[in-house]
């Protein structure tokens, strides 16, 4: 199973770029930290914000849906923000529940409004977080065009990083997208 995770095009990795790539490696601490990303950018950035871009019902990308385990037509629920120091993007994220699950475990989801989904998921005991897995994407990752279309950016790729938080083992898929003004 696990050679077959490796030669699959859209796999995803176990860990992070080293320190020494010259391109990302400076990345490697804000992508390798296991707490709150969102936490992590109000303590570092002065003029955090976060926009709400959309949340709503439509059908995952393959990787993700084998993440959540989800039929191949079952939707999910697709929330995406972007994360900013002022009117600058810093990361793109595009999180995803099963639908079944927005009106069970994950129903705190739909009252979140333009509050970071940190505050659910590290503020709630009974959430556990799986390993994180990380990918450089280009523009052939549809979260790269999407990322690019929302904010854009120059880099021809950028890295991602993404998690499954269980909650009373239900899923819920969180994908961070970092851009170019991350320092």
């Amino acid at each position: 199973m696990r050679t077959l995770r490796l030669l699959r095009p859209d796999a995803w990795h176990g860990k992070p770029p080293s320190h020494h790539d010259p391109q990302f490696g400076k990345l490697h601490h804000w992508l390798a930290s296991r707490g709150s990303l969102t936490s992590r950018i109000v303590e570092h950035f002065d003029d955090f914000n976060l926009v709400r871009l959309m949340q709503r019902a439509k059908l995952p990308h393959v990787d993700e849906r084998r993440e959540l385990r989800l039929r191949e037509r079952e939707l999910a629920v697709v929330r995406e923000v972007l994360l900013r120091d002022g009117a600058r993007p810093l990361v793109f994220a595009h999180s995803l529940v099963a639908r079944r699950d927005l009106r069970g475990e994950w129903r705190g989801l739909s009252r979140l409004g333009a509050r970071p989904l940190a505050e659910m998921l590290f503020h709630d005991a009974t959430v556990v977080r799986l390993p994180m897995e990380y990918k450089k994407i280009d523009c052939r990752h549809p979260l790269y065009r999407r990322a690019q279309q929302v904010a854009p950016f120059t880099a021809s790729a950028v890295w991602a990083r993404r998690s499954v938080f269980l909650k009373h083992g239900r899923p819920l898929l969180v994908t961070e997208v970092f851009l170019g003004a991350m320092p």
